[in-house]
């Protein structure tokens, strides 16, 4: 059964740095969109995508990667809304601090199948236009 301190717990690892042990988490065939209209808005059907589009292009332009820490966890059912801070460098030296509310859907084995992220959009876009 899905709870609030197993989700603290899955995004633990974002906070420290064990992304590969969340995204073992993440189903293969996620449906992951990023909502807005800035460069890393999309509908990505797989994690494989997401990250091309997402964290690999981040990865880039950021000095030592995005530093997440949790702000709040809601959990209803098989949905948790999961609000984070996001801190970093840029490139160019500027810093880089974003707020973002993920929507997730966990299948029956508690695998996130379904995501629909929000964030500061302006922000994302000044960050890869300064710095790609």
């Amino acid at each position: 059964m899905l709870n609030k301190q197993a989700v603290k717990t899955l995004f633990g690892n974002l906070e420290t740095g064990h992304g590969d042990v969340f995204f073992a988490e993440v189903r293969d065939d996620v449906d992951w969109t990023v909502m807005g209209t800035h460069p890393l808005a999309g509908h990505y059907r797989s994690k494989a995508d997401f990250h091309a589009h997402t964290f690999a292009r981040l990865d880039k332009v950021l000095k030592e990667g995005t530093h997440l820490a949790v702000v709040d966890v809601f959990v209803d059912g098989n949905v948790a809304i999961v609000e984070m801070r996001g801190t970093s460098t840029a490139n160019n030296g500027k810093p880089f601090d974003n707020r973002y509310c993920w929507v997730f859907t966990f299948d029956t084995d508690n695998k996130i199948k379904k995501v629909r992220a929000y964030l500061d959009s302006a922000l994302v876009a000044q960050l890869l236009a300064e710095n790609e």
